[in-house]
């Protein structure tokens, strides 16, 4: 009965899995600005802006950390992912597969899957949040890391079949409940920033900066939480998104748009909610920091409500879906890599199933500065295999797709190019104290020049064929 339920709910979709996108299911550039609106003006924002002002940055470094960081951001999407998404249209899994064999992307798979799951967590965890206050439901500190009560439990729960019930329907899907969610949550990032300013006494230009310098961004971390400076500004907005970009996870997604320009939507989702949220989640702190003096509690749920009251709460709810729901979906996409057999929704629920677990555990929300600086990092070396692969395979003479045509399960070049990339950022953190926020950057050439040089010793092309 429960199989014939969920057949009835995802009917006939096809996510082309392992073969390219046809025409006939190609999308124009309102479909991703919705969607990439929705996923990043959503739940992390209410956890980052606020993390941001713990980690005591300056308002100057904020400001011009996040125009900087959130362009180098867009750019990574649009000259970087983009024009393999649409000259490929596979998702990331199968293009890697086809690159690196399947005997080791399922290990990648298994990873990619397992950090998505945590990160959908975590979203679900904020949007629990917002559902408790009626409840008056305890709320986790920004040190717990356990699930205070059972009622966080089955709240958390709960939400996460909510979420999933969505998710296993598909991209289209997932793209309609963002279209629709994304512009009333900008409208409340923005009600946020407006009314908390005015709590916070600001009434003119030159308030506006003293308390933005003063109590906001005062460059002061709170106790126990470490120092934050413009260039922790930069690159986390840069690379908060990794995995997306220069890890080429949006493949799966920019493999449905109609050109490679479609890569530009993104700066809807990085300047509304990577900008105006974190800048607006912020503020909305301050105000619950100056209401509540000493207070360690840490939750986005009763931050909104106290601003904003249920329509905050509401948008923090809805938040953590919108950022949720592609997640989840494209957790299921990985684990469908190394299980082709089994349909996609099918999967997609066992995932909608980890993450819920995953999310009764508040530390997914109270270290996610690092968790998402981690998870970008685990999975960026494969991002540069792809672009080496398809960039410099025949100028540089070694064979593109080598497992797909060499008829291999296993291509020794990529396993080393993630295994061994690792190894040197790890290196650098270890031995040279290089915070993980900076590590994706030289990581990434690392990896490219591992992939390049290996492919070339493995999978040399003839002298005729390269020239």
């Amino acid at each position: 009965m429960a199989n014939r339920f969920f057949k009835k709910i995802v009917g006939g979709t096809n996510e082309y899995e392992r073969t390219p996108v046809p025409a006939a299911s190609l999308k124009g550039n309102r479909s991703f600005l919705g969607m990439y609106a929705g996923e990043h003006t959503a739940g992390t924002e209410f956890v980052i802006g606020p993390l941001f002002v713990a980690h005591g940055v300056t308002a100057g470094d904020l400001v011009l950390g996040l125009l900087v960081g959130n362009l180098l951001a867009v750019l990574s999407w649009a000259l970087i992912t983009a024009p393999i998404a649409t000259a490929k249209r596979m998702t990331l899994y199968y293009q890697l597969e086809r690159i690196a064999g399947k005997n080791v992307v399922r290990w990648y798979n298994l990873v990619n899957a397992l950090m998505f799951c945590f990160l959908a967590g975590s979203m679900i965890a904020v949007s629990a949040t917002a559902v408790g206050i009626p409840f008056n439901l305890e709320m986790p500190t920004l040190t717990d890391w356990f699930p205070r009560t059972p009622g966080w439990i089955v709240t958390v729960l709960l939400l996460g079949a909510v979420v999933t019930l969505v998710a296993i329907q598909g991209y289209n899907q997932v793209s309609k409940f963002a279209n629709v969610m994304s512009p009333w949550m900008i409208l409340i990032f923005f009600a946020a920033a407006i009314v908390g300013l005015a709590e916070l006494g600001v009434g003119s230009a030159e308030s506006l900066i003293s308390v933005a310098q003063e109590v906001i961004w005062n460059g002061v971390p709170l106790p126990g939480m470490s120092k934050f400076s413009i260039w922790h500004v930069i690159f986390f907005s840069w690379f908060c998104n990794m995995a997306m970009h220069i890890g080429m996870s949006d493949l799966t997604i920019l493999r449905y748009a109609k050109s490679w320009t479609s890569g530009f939507a993104v700066f809807a989702g990085v300047y509304l909610g990577h900008f105006v949220a974190w800048i607006a989640s912020g503020i909305l702190y301050a105000v619950f920091l100056q209401a509540n003096t000493g207070s360690q509690e840490f939750a986005p749920g009763p931050i909104a409500y106290q601003t904003l009251g249920i329509a905050g709460a509401v948008c923090v709810v809805v938040a953590g879906w919108t950022t949720a729901n592609p997640t989840i979906y494209r957790a299921g996409l990985a684990l469908q890599g190394i299980f082709p057999k089994v349909q996609t929704w099918k999967i997609t629920a066992i995932v909608g199933g980890i993450t819920s677990l995953a999310a009764c555990f508040p530390a997914l929300v109270m270290k996610l500065l690092d968790f998402v600086a981690l998870y970008g990092l685990l999975l960026m070396p494969m991002g540069a295999v792809i672009f080496a692969d398809f960039y410099f395979s025949e100028k540089l003479g070694f064979r593109s797709e080598a497992a797909l045509n060499s008829k291999s399960n296993f291509s020794l070049p990529a396993l080393l190019s993630w295994v061994l990339t690792l190894i040197f950022c790890l290196g650098l953190n270890y031995f040279y104290g290089i915070e993980i926020f900076f590590l994706g950057l030289p990581g990434w050439f690392v990896a490219v020049a591992i992939f390049v040089i290996l492919s070339k010793v493995k999978y040399p092309l003839a002298k005729s064929l390269a020239a």
